[in-house]
């Protein structure tokens, strides 16, 4: 394993990365709305362009944050296009501006794979804080099984590309175990099939709903 290109620099590549990185379409929130009662407080961490920000804003009170500017900034033309608001913040989940026990949930859809370990840790300590007691996170990440694993490794299942950012492939145990202080619901390994030129390559994600452990359980333990 190497030590080079493994600092703080990962983040500000994603400036670059949204020069070109085109809106995919409102995102579903299925899982979300069957979850959390409309008008509940939402952060989108690591909203990018805002393709779950968007469908959110039409039953929730939302927060949408990014280390790129770019990306905000674009997820704010989005969303004014379609005559819907939320509030937008260049933030790093490593260090988030939110006062504790603030939010019903937060939706981490694809980021947590772009930190490194400390800062994977850090990032669940942040959402612990900022959880309301009873909150709820929605998780997906990339699985060490997925076709893209690979690069230049910096640490273990962790990879830098040239583009200077940071993929990490999680297992499930390890996802269970980086979020242990809470209530873990529902973490699953989605396994799918894709052709190229003739040939299958594997797609896996891991998926999940966690959720802090609520007031009524503290005082019983």
């Amino acid at each position: 394993m190497t030590e080079g290109r493994t600092t703080i620099s990962h983040f500000t590549a994603w400036e670059d990365e949204y020069s070109h990185v085109k809106w995919g379409g409102a995102a579903p929130i299925d899982a979300i709305r069957s979850r959390i009662p409309e008008k509940g407080r939402i952060l989108d961490a690591g909203s990018g362009n805002g393709r779950h920000l968007l469908p959110l804003s039409n039953y929730y009170n939302c927060i949408g944050i990014d280390v790129s500017t770019k990306a905000l900034t674009a997820s704010k033309e989005y969303l004014a296009k379609r005559d819907r608001e939320a509030h937008h913040s260049t933030a790093s989940i490593t260090d988030l501006p939110f006062q504790n026990n603030s939010f019903d949930a937060i939706v981490c859809f694809g980021v947590l794979q772009h930190l490194l370990r400390k800062e994977r840790e850090t990032a669940a300590c942040e959402f612990e804080r900022i959880l309301k007691p009873g909150g709820m996170i929605f998780l997906e990440v990339f699985g060490i099984n997925d076709m893209r694993y690979g690069g230049e490794e910096v640490e273990e299942h962790t990879f830098v590309r040239q583009s200077g950012i940071i993929y990490h492939y999680f297992t499930k145990e390890e996802l269970k175990s980086l979020f242990c202080g809470f209530t873990t619901n529902d973490i699953n390994d989605v396994i799918t099939k894709k052709i190229f030129k003739g040939e299958s390559y594997t797609r896996h994600m891991v998926n999940g709903i966690i959720q802090k452990v609520s007031e009524s359980d503290t005082k019983i333990s």
